[in-house]
């Protein structure tokens, strides 16, 4: 049983944004003060990727654990009411995920996930970027 209504419920979900969310932001401040520079949100890219280094040919995903099914994650999980509608609707997400990463591929793009639980440790996280970026770096 929801413990707010239906009219609540669907206000805040519809808060929810897609672009410009705090563990995008985080990603992109953490890389910005590492010197790179990136686009955001490339509509001519599979997934319109949150960030895009084109001299580099890399692009970076910023997935919510929940949204996307972190696998292993305790933040993804399945909610108890509606459960077959909210089953189809993340399986719905991470096909569309698994789609645009194998496009993306397809396309020559290197392509890293940022979950949003690695939020947690920055230091970790920045080491994670920078391999990513500076691998392959002439």
């Amino acid at each position: 049983m929801d413990c707010v209504s239906s009219e609540k419920r669907s206000r805040m979900m519809a808060g929810i944004k897609a672009k410009d969310t705090k563990p995008e932001l985080v990603v992109r401040r953490l890389v910005h003060g590492m010197g790179f520079r990136y686009r955001l949100h490339r509509k001519d890219l599979p997934g319109s990727p949150d960030l895009v280094f084109p001299r580099l040919k890399k692009v970076t995903f910023v997935h919510g654990c929940f949204w996307h099914r972190h696998p292993g994650c305790r933040f993804a999980y399945t909610p108890k009411s509606n459960a077959q509608f909210w089953l189809n609707k993340l399986e719905g997400n991470t096909r569309r995920d698994k789609s645009a990463l194998a496009a993306l591929n397809a396309l020559g793009w290197q392509v890293l996930i940022v979950w949003e639980c690695e939020l947690s440790d920055l230091p970790a996280l920045s080491r994670k970027m920078r391999t990513f970026l500076e691998a392959d770096r002439c």
